[in-house]
């Protein structure tokens, strides 16, 4: 590659269009090393809250704090060039309220760089994945476990 080439991110309307298509590559990431190494070969990195087990060693996910998902977000964004990165919105980051949610959303994006966020809950968040979503914000939601 050239150095006057820049790679070119995926975007979100990118993947959107490969729904029931193309299938989409997908890993899990914590660190700068590990999202550099996996980069090319991905369409999208998730930064998951599950780093709190695999990281530190936690049980489950609920002591992972919104400071602990910005700083992993943004050393996995800082590894990547070509890969769409989400990251996860931790309990009690986004349920209390849409407003909440959007705050606490928007500094994820703004303290990471990445692209997108992800939700867990069923229809009850709908609400909040709208209200996100109309203000501008990508949401990854799934329904858990």
């Amino acid at each position: 590659m050239s150095v006057h080439s820049k790679i070119k991110r995926i975007t979100v309307p990118e993947l959107r269009a490969r729904k029931g298509g193309e299938p989409i590559v997908s890993l899990t990431a914590y660190h700068a090393h590990t999202a550099r190494y996996v980069d090319p070969y991905v369409d999208f990195l998730l930064v998951g809250d599950s780093l709190g087990m695999v990281m530190y060693g936690m049980e489950t996910t609920l002591g992972v704090t919104l400071d602990m998902m910005i700083a992993h977000g943004a050393a996995v964004v800082r590894g990547t060039e070509r890969a769409l990165v989400v990251v996860d919105m931790p309990f009690g980051s986004y349920e209390e309220s849409p407003e909440i949610a959007f705050r606490n959303a928007v500094r994820v994006i703004k303290e990471t760089g990445c692209t997108a966020v992800k939700m867990e809950g069923g229809a009850r968040l709908a609400p909040t994945i709208r209200y996100l979503v109309d203000r501008g914000i990508p949401v990854m939601a799934h329904i858990g476990l």
